[in-house]
């Protein structure tokens, strides 16, 4: 049934409080940011007091109510976990403490992950600065649904259970899929069909050259490689006027690409369909698979392993760790284990199955992240 609970503004349950402290040079202070839609805060790198340009600081305790005035308009409001209690914010995140005998702070923080709260807090937002600041008077003209406190604490028991079981989902869902890794990594090394064999990359990629000649009225869609083995992906639109290069290499399916920067950190990968006739810069190393002694599978597999990534640090080039570059050269001379084409279409049907699952994941995923929006809806509209 719908709810009759009444629309109290903020300013009726909650007060502004400061609790000032001047920093003082030698003293540590933990500092704390609040993320955008809802997710909460988190604790920033700390600070000696010699090193801020505020005069004062503000701690914060357990239950407190923290916003961003600049990003309150996209859901950066929080309650400040009791793990972040004594930490300090600056002036810009005004604070507020619940008046415990009308508002939970439990309920109040559920209430910051709705798109009503957030949509409230942008029309607080309008006008107020050229930054779209939020003034703490403005904000506490929010008004939310307040029921009394034991259907506060009967409702907010109820979400965080369901929430619970939307997490262990969430965490059978990824265990699946590092078992399914696993599995794929482990066959590259499987010896039923015969030892794989060291081979040198030379042997099995061409290096392609830059195809594209960049003219200044034409838009590019460039494709990017994530870190940490996520594969290729569509990236930006550009127009030819928005960078330097004189010439691009475009993506065919199939292709092996790294960013010669970032390869280090497992940005590589084999070009999927989707990224079919994209383009990169002369930055991203492009090459053309010989199918005849090793399939893209392996490749995409192989590279995508974590334990392969600190070996190919090794062999990038630079004294900055963050600036090491893999080279076209050194790539050529990495070696893998190569495992005998038997073993490898092997790998390649059970990669295609292992495919199908990964695709219905992402599917399912969407109904997934739409579960706890249609919760908390029907939490406050009283009807959970």
């Amino acid at each position: 049934m719908t709810n009759t609970w009444p629309l109290v503004p903020l300013g009726e349950i909650a007060t502004p409080i400061e609790r000032p402290e001047i920093p003082v040079a030698g003293k540590i202070y933990r500092q704390v940011g609040v993320r955008l839609w809802g997710v909460g805060a988190y604790e920033r790198e700390s600070i000696d007091g010699s090193q801020t340009q505020y005069k004062t600081l503000s701690r914060i305790e357990d239950g407190d109510i923290i916003l961003n005035k600049i990003w309150a308009r996209n859901g950066s409001v929080a309650v400040v976990p009791r793990s972040l209690a004594g930490c300090y914010v600056s002036s810009e995140f005004p604070t507020f403490v619940p008046i415990r005998e009308k508002l939970r702070p439990s309920w109040f923080h559920w209430i910051t992950k709705t798109k009503s709260f957030w949509g409230q807090c942008d029309e607080k937002s309008r006008g107020t600065s050229g930054k779209n600041r939020i003034r703490p008077e403005q904000f506490l003209k929010i008004e939310i649904p307040l029921p009394p406190l034991e259907e506060q604490q009967r409702i907010v028991a109820r979400i965080e259970a369901l929430a619970r079981r939307v997490e262990e989902a969430r965490g059978l869902r990824g265990k699946a899929v590092e078992k399914c890794d696993i599995l794929l990594r482990s066959m590259i090394f499987d010896e039923s069909n015969g030892a794989p064999t060291p081979t040198s990359m030379r042997e099995l990629v061409r290096l392609r050259e830059p195809d594209v000649i960049v003219r200044p009225e034409e838009t590019y869609h460039f494709a990017g490689v994530y870190c940490f083995g996520k594969g290729v992906f569509r990236g930006q639109r550009k127009s030819g006027m928005n960078f330097a290069y004189p010439r691009l290499t475009r993506l065919r399916t199939g292709n092996f690409v790294y960013p010669k920067l970032m390869a280090w950190e497992g940005a590589l990968g084999v070009v999927p369909p989707e990224c079919d006739g994209l383009v990169v810069s002369t930055e991203f190393p492009v090459f053309e698979i010989d199918q005849s002694r090793v399939l893209p599978e392996i490749l995409d597999v192989y590279f995508r392993t974590p334990s392969v990534w600190p070996t190919l640090s090794a062999e990038s080039t630079g004294t900055n760790v963050r600036r090491r570059r893999l080279n076209p050269t050194d790539f050529f001379a990495f070696k893998m284990p190569l495992p005998p084409m038997s073993t490898q279409f092997r790998l390649r049907e059970v990669k295609a199955k292992i495919d199908k699952v990964r695709q219905l994941q992402v599917e399912t995923q969407k109904e997934l992240d739409a579960l706890m929006p249609s919760i908390l809806a029907k939490a406050f509209a009283g009807e959970l």
